[in-house]
């Protein structure tokens, strides 16, 4: 506009400078976008692609790992399961989404993150309680706490393809080879493809005391072979719509080593798995006021558990499979207040070969109404969930019918000009009980209740970009309580054990996450990621049992993590760490089942080589440093000091 005027004054006086091309200096503007799990009313937490890059982490897990408030179990090694438990909860009370459509295993209600690679990912997103999306389906609502992955989306600036291809090897036969392709198809369509393959030999040494005892020995039967595949297709149909369909593949065989027993090194037991799912997602935006997303999903698993033991050969084998229809309408009649109506509905079937087969069968149907105003200093969320699920059994007694409502209320409040907010937010959500809890075997209990968790959350985040010699600098504090009520735990009864609705759980705790970057100097960076969490989770069951006030198995009172990178012209440094004080992986909490306290130390090293439009970047890892055999799981050490190296090339 001044150039305007400026041009303009000069015409009327007459002056020569008309019909020159004359330039200007560039000015160049820098901002920080706040993050939303600073400006969250309820706990969130995210990590970019850049970020993973940045730590060195190579898988789901890893990454998880530096979130506050998470507990990983993992069995150990490149082939171990790995599930996710938020705030002591247990991971059923976890959900994991895969580009907005929840995963499910109505079997077992745990998820195994291992199944998922970071090659194609993203972003990684966890939410604790409610998060202010209310835009989301509606079983995004039930749950307590929520893993989001989202995968990369074809990106055609500079153009029309895309090509990826990463390499990952290291210790114990670790091979891992991906590859990424993008194809822009025309104006509407694009197409991606992603393949992995990994194979390990997972044999690794271990020294790990056993009672009175040290066991100097190795791993065996610890193998895994996995292929993963997916494409997706994006139609642009025009301005206000959009169709994503997905095809995935997983299928792996892997040995199940099993506990480490002194003197009993045998372990034979197999594992395969295979899951096939296609899903689509459609959105419609009518209007700024309005819109519309939709989506389906088809999903089918298969296990089979395969063992050699010198009592005999088992081999039992299950399917799963789910049919999973979603809508969700949103509309904000009015700037900053917005409304969203979410349904619903999935089909789970389970079969087995065992012989005591119910083949059971669910239909859950899930509505959500949500709310949320939102203004520069303050915000609110309130959501209502109605619960309804009906079963049915071939052979047996199905579970009775459950309905339950679950509200949620979050509160986000800004008072100053600078980076403070104050957030508090509540939950009530339940887990119903998986197959496993209902129908498994003998233990199995068609009369149990679900388990109901009440979720309440006080924090406040600060963030500042203006602290002189820190470019930037972010800390969240939340302090919470979580109340479990009809806990599903297995209590023996006159011959069996049998599962019952007879744990209470209590949980007090508190996370901590900083965040920094400063400037060193020229092309010199230094970037600071610490999380610290304080988790006091205890069974009140019975005030006269042994068990009065112990800490939840598997659940440690203080844990965290720490990264420190320079980046710098040469080669970029990472150094991570993991810490976990004692935890019990028996609900009695003595000496003999007592778990140490671990540290795990890493470093990355990497480096990036861009020419013309090829981009490489060699990154180099040494994994527990102090080479110890810590334990997560009872009996299943952890790889002492190991290696991987990662090479990615980018067209």
């Amino acid at each position: 506009m001044a150039c305007i005027c400026i041009n303009l004054h000069a015409q009327e006086l007459g002056d020569t400078i008309v019909g020159k091309v004359h330039s200007i200096p560039e000015v160049n503007v820098k901002g920080r976008r706040v993050s939303p799990s600073l400006t969250s009313a309820a706990p969130l937490q995210q990590m970019k692609k850049i970020e993973m890059e940045r730590l060195g982490v190579l898988d789901v897990a890893d990454a998880v790992r530096h979130f506050s408030g998470v507990s990983v179990k993992d069995y150990g090694g490149i082939g171990g399961l790995k599930t996710v438990s938020v705030r002591s909860l247990g991971a059923q009370h976890t959900a994991v989404s895969y580009d907005g459509v929840a995963i499910s295993n109505c079997q077992s209600g745990q998820i195994d993150i291992s199944r998922f690679s970071l090659d194609n990912v993203s972003e990684l997103t966890l939410s604790i309680g409610q998060s202010d999306n209310i835009y989301q389906t509606a079983k995004m609502f039930a749950s307590a706490g929520a893993l989001s992955i989202e995968t990369a989306k074809p990106d055609f600036d500079e153009r029309p393809f895309r090509l990826i291809a990463n390499l990952n090897a290291g210790s114990y036969g670790l091979v891992n080879p991906s590859l990424f392709y993008a194809q822009k198809l025309n104006g509407i369509f694009s197409l991606t493809g992603y393949v992995n393959y990994l194979r390990a030999d997972g044999n690794y040494p271990f020294k790990l005391k056993n009672g009175t005892k040290w066991i100097d020995s190795k791993r065996n039967n610890s193998d895994i072979e996995t292929y993963r595949a997916e494409v997706n297709l994006f139609a642009a149909l025009s301005d206000k719509q959009d169709l994503k369909a997905k095809a995935y593949l997983f299928d792996s065989e892997r040995g199940l080593p099993g506990g480490v027993i002194y003197d009993n090194t045998y372990a034979a037991e197999r594992l395969y798995d295979r899951n096939y799912f296609g899903q689509l997602k459609y959105e419609n935006r009518f209007s700024e006021k309005w819109k519309l997303q939709a989506s389906g999903k088809f999903n089918y698993t298969w296990n089979r558990d395969y063992n050699k033991e010198s009592s005999g050969i088992t081999d039992d084998r299950f399917r799963q499979t789910e049919t999973y229809l979603s809508a969700t309408l949103w509309t904000e009649p009015v700037k900053g207040l917005s409304f969203s109506l979410a349904q619903d509905f999935a089909y789970n079937y389970l079969s087995t070969t065992l012989e005591s087969n119910q083949s059971p069968e669910r239909f859950t149907y899930l509505t959500a109404v949500a709310a949320r105003y939102s203004n520069k200093r303050f915000s609110a969320t309130a959501s209502l969930l109605n619960t309804f699920i009906t079963e049915d059994v071939r052979t047996g007694d199905a579970a009775d019918d459950r309905k339950h409502l679950s509200p949620a209320l979050s509160l986000s409040w800004k008072p100053f000009d600078f980076g403070l907010r104050f957030r508090a937010s509540y939950k009530d959500i339940f887990r119903v009980p998986t197959f496993n809890d209902l129908y498994y075997l003998k233990i199995g209990n068609s009369n149990l209740k679900p388990e109901t968790t009440r979720q309440v959350n006080f924090g406040t985040t600060w963030n500042s970009n203006s602290l002189g010699f820190i470019d930037y600098l972010s800390l969240s504090v939340d302090a919470y309580y979580n109340k479990v009520e009809d806990k599903i735990v297995a209590v023996p009864t006159m011959f069996i054990w049998k599962m019952s609705n007879l744990g209470k759980a209590e949980t007090i705790g508190m996370d901590v996450n900083l965040a920094g970057e400063m400037k060193l100097a020229e092309h010199y960076k230094l970037y600071l990621m610490a999380t610290y969490n304080y988790m006091q989770a205890e069974d009140i069951t019975d005030r006269n049992s042994k068990l009065w006030r112990n800490q939840v198995i598997y659940t440690p009172k203080h844990s965290g993590s720490g990264s420190l990178t320079l980046e710098n012209p040469y080669v970029n440094i990472t150094y991570n760490l993991l810490y976990a004080s004692e935890r019990y992986f028996i609900a009695q909490n003595i000496p003999a089942n007592r778990i140490e306290p671990y540290t795990d130390h890493s470093i990355s090293l990497s480096r990036a080589f861009k020419w013309k439009k090829h981009s490489l970047r060699v990154q180099l890892d040494a994994l527990n440093l102090s080479n110890k055999n810590y334990e997560i799981v009872r009996y299943y050490p952890m790889p002492g000091r190991n290696y991987k190296i990662t090479i990615n090339y980018y067209l």
